[in-house]
C-alpha cells in the first residue's frame, strides 16, 4: 500500500469525512490504537486510488497482466479501508482520508512503489499497529489489522514476481481472487476457504 492521491476515486473514498473536533476546547489528537487504525484507513484509501491509476499506466503500455493485479490490489485495498472503517466507527469516531494526487510514472516504476509500500506495512506498520491493539485488547481492530497485513504481504509477493518478470507480463491478460471479507489475493481461486479468513471461495471476486 501507498500513500499518493488520485483522480480515480471511489464512491468509498468520496464518501469518506473529516473527523470533528470533539468540542470547543482544543482537544487532543487520538492516541493509540484509534490514530494508527485512522492512519490505515488514510493509507488504504490512498493506495486504492493510487492502483487504479497504475492499472491504466500499466494497460497502457501493454502490461496486461500487471494491469489486473493492480486492480485487484485496489480492490483489496479498498475492502481493508472498509473493515478499518467500521472498527473507526466503533471506536466513536469517523474514518478520514486525506486523498492525495497519484505520481503515476512507468509501469516499472509503478511497481516499485508499490512494493515498497506494501513491504513498509508488512514489515513495519502493520506489525506496530498490532502490538498496540493487543495491548488495549481492541479485538475487532486486531482482526483488521490482521487481514490487511497478510493480504499486503501477498501483493509485495505478486509485485515482485512482476518485476523479476516484466516481459512475461507483458501482453499477458490475468485474472486474480480477492476475498470480499479480508482483501486476501491470489492468482488461483482457493480449493474451499480463504487461508485467512476462512470465506468460502465461491464468494471470492474475479478480477482481471
Amino acid at each position: 500500500m501507498i500513500r499518493a492521491k488520485s483522480a480515480f476515486l471511489s464512491p468509498l473514498l468520496l464518501a469518506a469525512s473529516i473527523l470533528s473536533a470533539a468540542g470547543p476546547t482544543s482537544p487532543t489528537p487520538p492516541a493509540g490504537t484509534l490514530k494508527d487504525m485512522q492512519e490505515a484507513y488514510n493509507g488504504e484509501s490512498n493506495a486504492h486510488a493510487n492502483y487504479l491509476a497504475y492499472a491504466v499506466k500499466a494497460q497502457e503500455e501493454g502490461y496486461a497482466k500487471a494491469a489486473a493485479l493492480f486492480r485487484a490490489a485496489a480492490k483489496a485495498e479498498e475492502i481493508h479501508a472498509a473493515n478499518h472503517a467500521q472498527v473507526i466507527k466503533s471506536l466513536g469516531a469517523e474514518p478520514t482520508a486525506d486523498l492525495k494526487a497519484a505520481e503515476v510514472k512507468s509501469t516499472r516504476e509503478n511497481l516499485q512503489a508499490a512494493l515498497k509500500g506494501e513491504t513498509y506495512e508488512r514489515d513495519v506498520m502493520y506489525p506496530g499497529f498490532l502490538t498496540q491493539a493487543r495491548k488495549e485488547g481492541k479485538i475487532d481492530a486486531i482482526r483488521s489489522l490482521n487481514y490487511a497485513k497478510t493480504a499486503e504481504a501477498e501483493h509485495a509477493r505478486l509485485y515482485q514476481e512482476a518485476l523479476n518478470d516484466m516481459d512475461g507480463w507483458k501482453g499477458q491478460n490475468a485474472t486474480f481472487y480477492v476475498c470480499p471479507v479480508c482483501g486476501y489475493t491470489s492468482t488461483t481461486r482457493p480449493t474451499a476457504k480463504c487461508p485467512s479468513s476462512f470465506t468460502p471461495s465461491s464468494r471470492f471476486l474475479a478480477i482481471g
